[in-house]
């Protein structure tokens, strides 16, 4: 006996054409709702890694525009501070400035290790004429960006493939229930025939 010219044909990624009786059409639906699943994940991922990067961008941009750099004197030597968070010290010190009405400021800024008293630096200032911290950098921005992003696209993408992979635990549910009901009708007549 040859197999049909058309059996190779008929099947199509797996899935024969010809009605099977052991396919529930739940298995058509499962599959259709995790393609779905994951095309909708990696569309969520890549548009919130985007459009975070985007807010990132923005939001850095505003901050470096809306501050300004002066030229300050440091009114004492640079003194060390508490260790920041990756390990390096952190050195302040009281600068004066001027500010943009000519009057004398002063206040306290991060400054070089080796900055002495008399020697000139710049600070930051806002639009006010407040002492602000140094804005970042185009290099810091971008990889803040990124990881904002990369953080924020894992999100979204895996809350899309938990919701798809919710759906389809609860279409297995369903499908083992009626398996459980059919089993239960046919169950006992079945096991009459074989004695």
């Amino acid at each position: 006996m040859t197999p049909s010219r058309h059996g190779k044909a008929a099947k199509v990624c797996g899935w024969r054409l010809r009605p099977n009786p052991l396919r529930r059409r739940s298995y058509f639906v499962e599959a259709w709702l995790l393609i779905a699943a994951w095309t909708l994940a990696v569309v969520a991922a890549v548009g919130t890694g985007a459009w975070t990067a985007l807010a990132v961008e923005r939001h850095v941009d505003a901050v470096r525009a809306g501050r300004h750099p002066v030229p300050a004197v440091l009114v004492e030597d640079a003194r060390r501070t508490v260790g920041t968070s990756d390990g390096s010290d952190s050195y302040r010190a009281t600068v004066r400035w001027r500010a943009a009405d000519g009057t004398s400021r002063t206040g306290l800024a991060h400054v070089d290790s080796s900055s002495k008293a008399g020697s000139t630096t710049h600070v930051w200032l806002d639009a006010r004429g407040r002492l602000v911290p140094t804005p970042p950098t185009a290099a810091q921005a971008r990889l803040e960006g990124v990881v904002l992003a990369a953080w924020t696209a894992a999100g979204a993408g895996g809350a899309v493939l938990l919701i798809g992979r919710g759906m389809s635990g609860r279409l297995e549910r369903r499908r083992l229930e009626q398996w459980e009901a059919e089993w239960a009708r046919v169950g006992p007549r079945w096991g009459h025939k074989t004695g």
